[in-house]
C-alpha cells in the first residue's frame, strides 16, 4: 500500500512539473486566408513546441474577408492533415498579442518571415513587444524555399482576378475564396 500511495505521488510531482515546464508557443496572424505558406510555419512551430496555440486576430486594421469564426474553422480543417494536429489549437484573441501570449501561460511567440522586409517590421514588432514583457520570446522561422513569396493579399489579388490559386491554398481553401470574392 506504501509503494503504490509513493508511485502515484510520484507520478503526480511528474504530471506537475511536466505542466510547469511544457513549451506552449504561440503563432499569430490574421491568416485571411491560410497559406501553404503558413501551414509550413505551423508544422515546423509543432515540432518544437509542446503545444502550438494558432491565434487568429479578430481585430487588426485589415478589414479581413473572412470573419475571425470562419478563420478559425478553416484553419482547424487545414491542421487536420498535419502529423502533429493533436499538439496544435486554434483560437481567436483580440486586443494585444502580449495579453493573449500571456492569458495562454506562453513565453514563446512565432513568426516566419518571408524576405527582408518581413524582417524590418517583425523585428519592429518584437521591440515593442520586449517592452511590454521582456519575458516573452520571439521565435522566427525563415519561410521555406518553394514558400517564401506566397501572401494571403496576394492570393486574395490573384483569386479577385479569377487566377488560379491552388499552388497557394488547398482546393476547399480556393473554393472558398472564390465564393467570397465573387458571390458564387
Amino acid at each position: 500500500m506504501q509503494t503504490n500511495n509513493i508511485n502515484l505521488a510520484f507520478t503526480s510531482f511528474k504530471n506537475n512539473l511536466k505542466n510547469l515546464i511544457m513549451k506552449i508557443a504561440i503563432y499569430p496572424g490574421t491568416f485571411d486566408p491560410i497559406t501553404y505558406g503558413h501551414l509550413d510555419i505551423i508544422k515546423r512551430a509543432s515540432e518544437l513546441f509542446d503545444h502550438l496555440i494558432i491565434g487568429v486576430a479578430i481585430d487588426n486594421n485589415k478589414n479581413p474577408l473572412f470573419s475571425a469564426d470562419e478563420r478559425v474553422e478553416i484553419i482547424k480543417k487545414e491542421i487536420i492533415l498535419l502529423k502533429n494536429f493533436k499538439k496544435i489549437s486554434v483560437e481567436k484573441f483580440d486586443g494585444l498579442l502580449i495579453d493573449f501570449v500571456q492569458n495562454k501561460s506562453s513565453k514563446v511567440i512565432v513568426r516566419g518571415l518571408r524576405a527582408v522586409s518581413d524582417f524590418e517590421y517583425e523585428f519592429q514588432m518584437f521591440a515593442m513587444n520586449s517592452r511590454l514583457d521582456n519575458s516573452i520570446q520571439t521565435i522566427f522561422l525563415p519561410a521555406s524555399e518553394n514558400h517564401h513569396f506566397i501572401a494571403s493579399k496576394l492570393v486574395k489579388e490573384i483569386a479577385r482576378l479569377k487566377g488560379d490559386i491552388t499552388n497557394f491554398v488547398s482546393l476547399d481553401i480556393a473554393q472558398k475564396l472564390y465564393n467570397k470574392i465573387h458571390g458564387l
